[in-house]
């Protein structure tokens, strides 16, 4: 039997493909960049189609980088960004409008109306989530509400809905699977994840024909086969978990209690709770984290909107660096912030906050200010972002988190590791491999074919590079206490 997976890996700003071996080993990678579309403010969308051709493409790619056949792969893992909707015709195959991606607020004066309804204990009882724009099931009510002909169509059976890894497999399956998994479901705000599935008076609540919606499997089995034309080989689709809890899983967090932060486009701080779910008090939500061999796990999720992108709105926006590379040495060049304090609330601020309608602000300038201390800012926005979720998920695990396991490309930042490892005043461990996030699809759709026996033997393959213990310094809590003033000023903002 081969033992090479090829894990596709759909991001926000990106697809990325890797090819690995039976030893968790990277052999080849391959990633293209895509077209971030903002129709106006608060909006953003992809084109779907933009996003299949992309990920194929890698695909091939990757494939053709490591060497080897597609008869070579014993089987494909999915892990995807997450809540991006996407609805499409049936027949045609064609998307009915731009996808919605997750950092959209378009519907956040309809997710008012929700909790001014009296909606949101129910929903966030059924679904463990908060009512917010984040999540999938307003976004599909938008499009069945403002796309014209969309509401008829849908009612006729004519069209479908999925987050971003129903549409690939329906793609690779040339039309002929639609389904997602637990961990994409649980994202969607129509989906029970104490009954694990799609739930009646949800639906009713947002008005979503349940002919729309995928056949929601577990996040490791075969759920089809790609179609001969696609990659000249029958291979079997056999893993999907949302980029999250891929992370989670390729972390080997498969105990209570275990803690991973991704550092990607945003960042999201999970911890497996076990075979129960915790309903957070602390604006967290609650995920399934996946499902195996019938084994539920959920998570604890605390969402931050912006991390990655930060470093992106200073290349792109400001233009103080030509790569993103770059921001470590910026940062660097100064000893300290220099008083600035920036709160990336560009698409609002997500846990334990949640205001959608903050927006992004810095504080302490003066004639002084150079841009390495913006940049030092901006990387410093990570932790302490970082630092409210694990606050808010050490309240409601009720105990001390130890430990905190990271991944990303925001995580190659030593200066923002250690300085996360501080105001934290917990261990933050970097594993060896960079690639937590594929490597779990990877894992998940491994196991299901038989790559692997099971999770234990997988353990076996997760290796430290560097851990980075916490500093006490007096001005690391000085700027604490910034922080959360500053957080504090942006929410009064909001309400002026």
């Amino acid at each position: 039997m081969s033992k090479y997976i090829l894990s596709l890996d759909q991001g926000t700003s990106s697809s990325r493909a890797i090819i690995f071996n039976d030893e968790g080993k990277q052999l080849a990678v391959a990633q293209k960049e895509f077209t971030q579309i903002y129709p106006q403010s608060g909006w953003v969308e992809h084109d779907a189609m933009e996003i299949w051709s992309s990920q194929i493409g890698v695909a091939t790619e990757a494939v053709i980088k490591a060497r080897i056949s597609p008869q070579d792969v014993a089987c494909i893992g999915i892990t995807n960004q997450r809540e991006t909707t996407i609805v499409w015709n049936k027949q045609t195959g064609e998307p009915i409008c731009n996808a919605i991606v997750w950092q959209d607020r378009r519907t956040a004066s309809f997710c008012d109306e929700l909790k001014a309804a009296g909606k949101e204990p129910l929903i966030k009882e059924k679904t463990g989530l908060m009512v917010d724009a984040y999540f999938s099931a307003t976004k599909l009510k938008w499009i069945l509400d403002n796309v014209e002909g969309a509401r008829a169509e849908a009612n006729a059976g004519n069209l479908l809905f999925g987050t971003v890894d129903s549409w690939l497999v329906w793609k690779l399956t040339a039309g002929k699977v639609h389904i997602t998994d637990v961990s994409n479901a649980s994202r969607t705000m129509l989906f029970n994840i104490h009954t694990l599935s799609w739930d009646d008076e949800l639906l009713s609540i947002f008005d979503i024909p349940e002919s729309v919606l995928p056949e929601v499997k577990s996040s490791s089995e075969v759920y089809g086969e790609t179609a001969g034309a696609i990659f000249s080989a029958k291979i079997p689709i056999a893993g999907i978990a949302g980029d999250q809890q891929a992370a989670l899983f390729g972390q080997l967090c498969t105990q209570a209690g275990m803690v991973k932060n991704t550092y990607g486009t945003g960042c999201f701080m999970l911890m497996n709770t076990g075979n129960k779910p915790v309903m957070s008090k602390n604006n967290l939500v609650t995920t399934v984290a996946w499902k195996i061999n019938n084994e539920v796990h959920y998570a604890l999720e605390g969402s931050i909107f912006m991390a990655g992108a930060i470093v992106q709105w200073l290349r792109d926006g400001l233009g103080i660096i030509k790569t993103s590379s770059e921001i470590d040495d910026l940062a660097s060049a100064c000893e300290d912030n220099g008083g600035v304090v920036l709160v990336p609330a560009f698409t609002g601020l997500g846990a334990p906050h949640w205001n959608p309608y903050a927006k992004g602000t810095i504080f302490g300038l003066s004639r002084g200010t150079k841009s390495s201390h913006i940049a030092r800012a901006a990387l410093e926005s990570i932790a302490y972002q970082t630092m409210d979720v694990l606050k808010a998920m050490e309240a409601d695990a009720d105990f001390a988190i130890k430990e905190l396991r990271v991944d990303g490309g925001a995580t190659v930042n030593n200066l923002l590791m250690q300085y996360q490892a501080d105001v934290l005043d917990t261990s933050v461990i970097r594993p060896k491999a960079a690639e937590l996030t594929a490597i779990g699809a990877a894992y998940l759709a491994g196991l299901a074919v038989g790559v692997w026996a099971n999770i234990e033997e997988i353990k076996k393959q997760w290796e430290v590079d560097q851990v980075f213990e916490p500093a006490h310094t007096t001005q690391v809590q000085n700027n604490i206490i910034q922080w959360k003033k500053a957080v504090q000023a942006v929410n009064h903002w909001t309400t002026l």
